[in-house]
């Protein structure tokens, strides 16, 4: 009986099993064989010898260096400053109760906007033509400062508005999760401490922090994966030119390898996505230990 019941668990799990194996399995395992294949040929479908030759190319290649700064950049700088500002403004809706329903649903807003859409009005506050400064450069002149090619200008200008355009993006999804988590605190915690008498600062620190931290690591690790795969967002400030721009990301250097200027190199583009796959991994992992260990010191903290 028990074989049975188990012959028929396996045949319910089969379609997604079939689905992972068709969609995710497979085409890991044929990048992997392709990083490996040296001087690969896609029109002829052929190959000078295996090795790791792709992966070499790759780490000396100037556009994939670039690509790899432009990454680390966005994500060191949006990934900390989204999450932070997604739970200040968070604490301030949960606040003001009667007008939580509204700010949330103003704030999400930008989160099911089509990106080029928001890209485009970025351009329209950034973008400094022989017609017009743009929105932007009109404050900065009103204050006395000098106008700035946002978007064709100098790199530190481009990184800006590329970090602020991606923190505005993931700002909503961020902000509806940590609202959702600091309304499931249990309320008897804060009425302990406010009989205690203490201070709101050493209430967030002991109790919220603590008992937010579980959604907070799951934020901070989905947003360190977002950034990485970040390419739609440099396309829609700078164009698909971004070698050009010099605003390459990794997963830009990758699809430019299989179909931009420079394609035809199933090879390189294999190593290139092995690569990030190898740095999303590390770092996922290194979030999750240590989301785990400060979890249990919270808890202990709480309790």
């Amino acid at each position: 009986m028990k074989r049975k019941d188990n012959l028929k668990a396996w045949l319910y799990l089969l379609p997604a099993i079939l689905f992972l194996g068709v969609f995710m399995v497979y085409p890991l395992v044929d990048v992997v064989i392709y990083s490996l294949e040296e001087g690969y040929n896609s029109a002829s479908q052929t190959m000078s010898g295996v090795g790791i030759y792709n992966f070499q190319y790759v780490l000396r290649d100037p556009y994939f260096i670039q690509a790899l700064k432009n990454t680390f950049i966005l994500v060191a700088i949006t990934v900390p400053v989204s999450t932070g500002l997604a739970l200040l403004i968070s604490l301030g809706l949960s606040s003001i109760k009667w007008v939580k329903d509204m700010y949330q649903t103003i704030y999400f807003l930008p989160y099911v906007t089509n990106t080029l859409a928001v890209g485009l009005v970025f351009m329209v506050l950034f973008d400094k033509t022989e017609y017009t400064d743009g929105l932007v450069n009109t404050f900065i002149k009103l204050f006395g400062g000098q106008a700035v090619d946002f978007i064709d200008g100098p790199y530190w200008a481009k990184m800006l508005v590329l970090c602020l355009y991606t923190v505005w993006i993931v700002l909503p999804f961020k902000i509806l999760i940590l609202t959702s988590a600091l309304a499931s605190v249990n309320k008897n915690y804060y009425n302990a401490a406010r009989v205690d008498g203490t201070p709101p600062f050493r209430i967030f620190t002991r109790i919220t922090l603590p008992m937010i931290s579980p959604m907070l690591f799951y934020l901070i690790i989905t947003g360190f994966i977002g950034a990485f795969k970040a390419y739609s967002d440099s396309v829609a400030l700078f164009g698909t030119d971004l070698n050009a721009a010099g605003m390459n990301t990794i997963v830009g250097y990758v699809y430019d390898m299989i179909y931009g200027n420079s394609g035809g190199y199933p090879s390189y583009a294999s190593a290139a996505a092995l690569i990030l796959f190898s740095i999303v991994i590390t770092i996922t992992v290194i979030n999750l230990l240590v989301s785990r260990k400060l979890s249990i010191k919270g808890g202990d903290t709480v309790g």
